[in-house]
């Protein structure tokens, strides 16, 4: 694919992961909906299906939706470093545009929510326990956890034509929500569980940006974490990959 078909792919299915991701997290955080107080489960069961959603639309570009997924696959010898820019630029461009029109859907409960300082949540990630090293180790695993598990699973071949760069046999995509939801349960507690830079980095943005009347700080002092620990994670998976035994 050329650098303007990976561009749109990710950023539509990105956007759409987004704006379903961040639109569960309103549902039970905002006042006046009818999922106020869900609770974390329907969280991570949200977060799981938007990623689903998200890389069925992405599906022509392979469906990185994830810096940290791109960088593992280039790490694993299952992508080109000269598409990486296309992939980053989407999932970027998708996570702010998906961040917006979550906003959007959810305008009026932003305007009559008791706390509007405390909505940053809706859009990006933090820590219950503040600690930059321990909350990047976090992150550093559950995104191995997550590129490792795309790396090993059976499915198409990447470089394949119309065929997805991962899948698991005949569940595909819905795979990929099943693990993602295991992440959140497991190990999403202490920082909310990005797992993906520009899941967290893009909304955070559009969280500082965005008129929302009241709202609290962006926490850039916290931002890196969530990009440089995805980041690691994803490599680290993708290096283990390549010394691990050939299974054919």
């Amino acid at each position: 694919m050329n650098f303007g078909e990976i561009f749109i792919w990710e950023l539509l299915g990105t956007a759409g992961l987004i704006l379903l991701g961040a639109g569960v997290v309103a549902n039970v955080v905002l006042k006046n909906t009818l999922g106020t107080k869900g609770g974390w489960l329907l969280i991570n069961i949200g977060w799981g299906f938007a990623v689903f959603v998200g890389a069925s639309i992405a599906n022509p570009s392979g469906a990185h939706l994830n810096p940290a997924v791109t960088l593992g696959l280039v790490a694993a010898d299952k992508a080109e470093w000269a598409d990486v820019p296309a992939y980053l630029l989407g999932q970027m461009v998708g996570a702010f545009l998906g961040a917006v029109l979550a906003w959007l859907a959810y305008k009026l409960q932003f305007d009559t929510h008791d706390e509007p300082q405390n909505t940053r949540g809706i859009f990006c990630t933090g820590p219950t326990v503040p600690n930059y090293a321990w909350n990047l180790v976090t992150e550093i695993i559950g995104t191995f956890v997550l590129v490792f598990w795309i790396l090993t699973s059976p499915g198409a071949e990447p470089g394949a034509e119309n065929v997805p760069v991962f899948g698991n046999g005949a569940l595909g995509y819905a795979a990929v929500a099943f693990v993602v939801i295991s992440i959140g349960a497991s190990l999403g507690g202490p920082t909310g569980y990005a797992i993906n830079p520009a899941r967290d980095l893009g909304p955070r943005i559009a969280y500082a940006v965005l008129p929302i009347k009241g709202k609290g700080s962006p926490e850039w002092n916290y931002s890196w974490v969530p990009v440089v620990g995805p980041l690691v994670g994803g490599v680290l998976a993708g290096l283990v990959f390549q010394i691990l035994p050939a299974t054919s």
